[in-house]
């Protein structure tokens, strides 16, 4: 018998933080990614739960960070089942690549953040004095929809080296991109700094900081949101795991943003 079950819609939202028509698009996405490999008809062992109560565990277990054997009662199966369902179908709800490649008229924002996490070979020691590791994330100024989000890296790692080696700068395309004085040498935009000496910033330079700093703030509301997914507070998961836990709620924030009536036809995302 289940406790939380797709069929009640009530409950999608209050686990997931999606609504019932969002979720359904993530199920439907899901579906496509997966195949042959989640038809119901494939030949080898059933699974034993729907695709949509599926999804709906790998979503709650994102949203709420709970354990699998605390998992396993709710959905009415075994800790084992759990594992195997978050471990087959998390990759799968992974942010999609981007339909178009950002152009010199788009205005994009990217910056770290710090993921905690039990796995050590993609994490170390970092500010946050616990092992984490550093995903950056790459988001659209206008809408604060995520576009990319880069591999996992150590969480010592300064934002410009991690900006290089994660992958994210191939996803910039030929946009401006706003960053923070962290991402110094890499040919983003950021703030203006002193020179040795100098007690103070030019007037119009202070004005293009203040400016500068509104619209970086972006990048820090979209972190907000997205660790409302507790899994972002503590992961828990190895490998790959990392990264597709980043990158599966990256894209469930950008189903729910998506929804917000500040996004209207003709500024429409083009992925999510």
């Amino acid at each position: 018998m289940h406790v939380l079950s797709a069929q009640c819609p009530e409950f999608v939202e209050v686990f997931t933080g999606l609504r019932p028509r969002q979720f359904q698009r993530l199920v439907k996405a899901v579906q496509r990614a997966g195949g042959r490999a989640l038809d119901p008809g494939r030949p080898g062992r059933p699974w034993s739960l729907s695709l949509k109560d599926r999804v709906l565990l790998v979503a709650v277990y994102c949203r709420t960070n709970l354990s699998m054997p605390q998992l396993a009662p709710l959905f009415g199966i075994s800790t084992a089942a759990v594992g195997r369902i978050i471990k087959r179908h998390g990759p799968l709800m992974t942010l999609a690549p981007a339909r178009h490649r950002p152009g010199s008229d788009d205005v994009l924002v990217v910056d770290g953040t710090l993921v905690p996490t039990r796995d050590r070979s993609v994490a170390a020691s970092s500010k946050n004095h616990r092992y984490s590791t550093n995903v950056q994330v790459l988001i659209k100024a206008e809408t604060k929809l995520v576009l990319a989000v880069g591999r996992p890296m150590p969480g010592n790692h300064n934002d410009c080296i991690a900006f290089a080696d994660s992958g994210i700068k191939a996803a910039c395309g030929n946009a401006t991109v706003i960053a923070d004085g962290g991402y110094r040498g890499t040919g983003l935009l950021i703030p203006h700094r002193r020179q040795a000496g100098q007690e103070r910033l030019e007037p119009w330079k202070e004005e293009h900081n203040a400016s500068h700093r509104r619209v970086r703030a972006r990048v820090e509301h979209v972190f907000a949101r997205m660790k409302n997914w507790k899994i972002l507070r503590d992961c828990r998961l190895k490998g790959d795991g990392v990264y597709w836990a980043v990158s599966g709620v990256a894209r469930m924030h950008n189903l729910a943003l998506a929804g917000w009536p500040v996004v209207r036809a003709g500024n429409r995302p083009a992925v999510v």
